[in-house]
């Protein structure tokens, strides 16, 4: 799953050249001075690391910053994986109002800050509100986080273990004050994700139900809470110790007991002597200790491995029907050439080419594991193999395609190519009959919702009264049909020009679903 980060791209000093000159009011909100290059890293380092603070935290989290105007607007809202986000859509780039959200102008100012939760009403539903002041310089705050969480999520937090709650906010803090490193590196935490917090002296001080049951399956039956992480016969006490020597978040996948386990180690620093969110004098903290993350991926692994194994399997029989169908295309061929009479020549000669156009389409499969393909490769191989094979060398007759590179589903594709051949040929038999030179157009459209098919020539035009429903030409019918039944699509052969010279067939069809096979199959 995606990490859910919007944030917008702001100048902090954002105040525009006629605005610069304005009284200043109320100088704890409005007015603020552009930020120094210091707190503009801060901001940035926060905003690196909400996706996985929200995460953890199960709650929506939105960081204010006064703007040129004196408003307060969203620089950035970070949606949780491990829970059903608050809100429909991100809320980066909103502006809240003083008269909508006298709250978090009050933060701004409020000093000092103290750590308390109220209810606010969200979507028409109530949750629990928390404003977190950002410090910059000068200990005057440059933003203002802001944690909402649905009530029930709230109430669960409650009944966790205090040492869990501590540990959330000590991270929530250190995050504050920029103090948190690689968090921008790490993958989303999820919902069915354990948890384990580990002090600085390495011992384990909260287990959450999901991670107690992800180490029973290794073997770990007893409590671990208050145990050293050394008794863990895994890679924990390795990722815990490289996480509180670099100071910075880590995360490895790893194997053990035929189990594959992502791990995330994040540290936290403790509050220190100072106020919780400002930046501390060196040696007023200390790193108090880690937050572990356990995802088991064992078994999105193993589906991985299984379509993966599909997947070989499957190129792997459009390989061998590809060339299948090769074979029967020289024996066709072969036959062809033995046949006294000329119109069972001919016959033969249209079917290999019906043959390989299909072909064309299991080659395409065979080289590539998408369920779509592009049209206008499979395209330009039928023009090149009725150039080579079709075509009278001496005859100057070119073959061009032209137009959008569209991909479709394979059904789509295989009907396509067979319907492209069949035009394809249509135009040489009857346009050049009588003529050694001259041009057949292809031209691919794609319209949006539908996808245009042209084939023009510039040969004999249609004679007078034509209709393709009364000519008899397999191929035409052949056409007719595909199109109609399999593609839901329409078709139309008219001459190309007002003096009657040429022939332009047009086929136009809905787009399918890429890759919906499924939904193909049922449109029949």
């Amino acid at each position: 799953m995606a990490r859910v980060l919007s944030a917008i791209c702001v100048s902090w000093a954002s105040r525009s050249s006629d605005q610069r000159g304005d009284p200043v009011k109320d100088s704890g909100v409005y007015g603020r001075p552009a930020l120094a290059e210091k707190e503009e890293t801060l901001l940035r380092q926060i905003m690196g690391a909400l996706p996985i603070l929200a995460d953890v935290s199960r709650a929506d989290l939105l960081l204010y910053r006064i703007n040129g105007a004196g408003q307060a607007v969203v620089v950035a809202h970070a949606q949780p994986n491990s829970l059903s986000p608050l809100y429909p859509r991100s809320l980066a780039g909103s502006v809240a109002q003083p008269s909508e959200r006298p709250d978090i102008y009050r933060a701004f100012s409020a000093r000092p800050w103290r750590r308390h939760v109220r209810t606010a009403m969200v979507q028409g539903a109530p949750v629990a509100r928390e404003l977190l002041p950002v410090y910059g310089e000068g200990n005057h705050a440059v933003a203002v986080l802001c944690i909402d969480t649905s009530w029930l999520a709230h109430e669960r937090q409650l009944r966790r273990s205090r040492v869990f709650r501590k540990a959330l906010d000590r991270l929530q803090e250190t995050v504050l004050r920029g103090e948190l490193v690689g968090a921008e590196d790490l993958s989303p935490f999820g919902e069915h994700d354990g948890i384990m917090v580990v002090d600085a002296e390495m011992r384990i001080r909260y287990v959450s139900g999901i991670a107690a049951n992800l180490f029973r399956r290794l073997g770990y039956a007893e409590s671990l809470v208050g145990q050293h992480i050394s008794t863990l016969e895994t890679r924990d006490e390795a990722l815990v110790a490289a996480a509180l020597r670099e100071r910075r978040c880590l995360e490895e996948q790893a194997t053990e007991h035929d189990l594959t386990w992502v791990r995330k180690a994040i540290p936290f620093r403790s509050r220190g002597l100072g106020p919780a969110f400002r930046r501390l004098t060196p040696g007023l903290s200390r790193w108090a200790g880690v937050i572990v993350t356990i995802h088991d991926a064992t078994e999105a692994l193993r589906r991985e491995q299984e379509l993966r194994i599909k997947s070989a399997m499957i190129q792997e029989i459009h390989h061998r029907v590809k060339n299948n169908l090769q074979t029967i295309a020289s024996l066709l061929r072969m036959q062809a050439r033995r046949a006294k009479d000329p119109g069972v020549s001919r016959a033969l000669g249209e079917s290999v080419n019906r043959i390989l156009s299909v072909a064309v389409v299991h080659e395409f499969l065979s080289q590539n594991e998408s369920a779509v393909i592009s049209i206008r490769d499979v395209g330009q191989r039928i023009l090149s193999q009725t150039l080579a094979g079709v075509v009278d060398p001496s005859k100057r007759i070119t073959l061009k395609l032209q137009g959008s590179n569209l991909y479709l589903p394979t059904q789509q594709a295989t009907v396509c190519a067979l319907v492209l051949n069949e035009l394809v040929q249509n135009a040489l038999e009857h346009g050049f009959d009588r003529r050694d030179e001259g041009l057949i157009a292809v031209t691919l459209m794609d319209d949006g919702e539908q996808v245009t098919l042209m084939v023009e020539d510039d040969g004999e035009g249609l004679p007078e009264g034509f209709a393709v429903a009364a000519e008899g030409s397999l191929g035409l019918r052949i056409v007719q049909t595909l199109v109609e039944a399999d593609l839901k699509g329409r078709f139309t052969l008219e001459n190309a020009a007002e003096n009657g010279a040429g022939v332009r067939a047009t086929v136009v069809f809905p787009k399918s679903t890429l890759g919906g096979e499924g939904r193909w199959n049922a449109r029949g």
